[in-house]
């Protein structure tokens, strides 16, 4: 298992295309407030714009370029594990729900003895 590193980003370019992300997303948020006048479609479009160029910015980022290397070695991983068949998890699922109905009624008992100790010694 490799040590996670801590990296920070350090090349002014990188550093400029988050910012430049940042700015992006909260203008985009920023100006769909400040057409509140203006029809719903425009402040949707002022919206999705800038949420798309500050991804486009992030994606264009070393940060951006690791990010998609993590997220596509995480879906190789997910395509190595092997999952359940249908049999399998039904029966899984039921000696789950057999073991909450065991335990409810076991809670049910010692919750009913509890009370009636309680209520006979009082």
């Amino acid at each position: 298992m490799a040590q996670n590193e801590v990296t920070t980003v350090s090349n002014p370019v990188d550093k400029l295309l988050l910012v430049a992300s940042v700015v992006l997303a909260v203008g985009g948020a920023v100006a769909y407030q400040l057409l509140a006048n203006q029809d719903f479609f425009l402040r949707l479009g002022v919206v999705l714009g800038g949420v798309l160029l500050a991804v486009l910015a992030f994606l264009v980022s070393h940060t951006g370029k690791r990010f998609v290397a993590f997220a596509r070695s995480s879906i190789d991983e997910a395509r190595l594990v092997v999952w359940p068949t249908r049999k399998e998890a039904g029966q899984m699922t039921g000696i789950v729900f057999l073991f909450v109905l065991v335990m409810a009624l076991y809670l049910l008992v010692v919750d009913k003895t509890l009370e009636w100790v309680c209520m006979t010694s009082f």
